[in-house]
């Protein structure tokens, strides 16, 4: 056994095209803040909750250094799950697709909680982003 114990996400860092469309959609439709912005190096880091979503912008310092940028055949990642509270699948739906947004699967999924109810929805990036409600009683 290691001498620690693994509590939660701490940050995922997404390497990005588009800095300034990446941001909108995880303030303005999922309602990130935004915590820290470092733009000699280019990362933006919002604050998700008890933890940070980063974007690097692939023409910034940081995002040099990972070499090629995900694209329409590949990916930074297969998913982001996001637990939610007050999970409303109809109002969360609609709210989604107000702002344009592609909605994927919803169902029940298993996640760090439990199974419970969940939504699949895309970032501008082509990103899965999973929005997860509470464990099922």
């Amino acid at each position: 056994m290691p001498p620690f114990r693994v509590q939660r996400i701490d940050h995922v860092v997404l390497r990005v095209h588009d800095l300034a469309g990446m941001q909108a959609f995880y303030c303005e439709v999922l309602g990130c803040r935004e915590e820290r912005r470092q733009d000699e190096i280019g990362l933006v880091q919002l604050r998700a909750g008890d933890s940070l979503i980063d974007l690097v912008s692939l023409d910034g310092k940081l995002g040099r250094l990972g070499g090629a940028g995900p694209g329409t055949e590949g990916h930074n990642m297969d998913h982001l799950c996001l637990s939610v509270d007050g999970y409303d699948e109809a109002a969360i739906v609609a709210h989604l697709e107000a702002h344009g947004v592609r909605v994927g699967e919803i169902g029940s999924r298993y996640g760090a909680q439990g199974e419970g109810p969940s939504i699949y929805c895309y970032d501008p990036q082509g990103n899965m982003v999973e929005l997860k409600g509470p464990p099922a009683a």
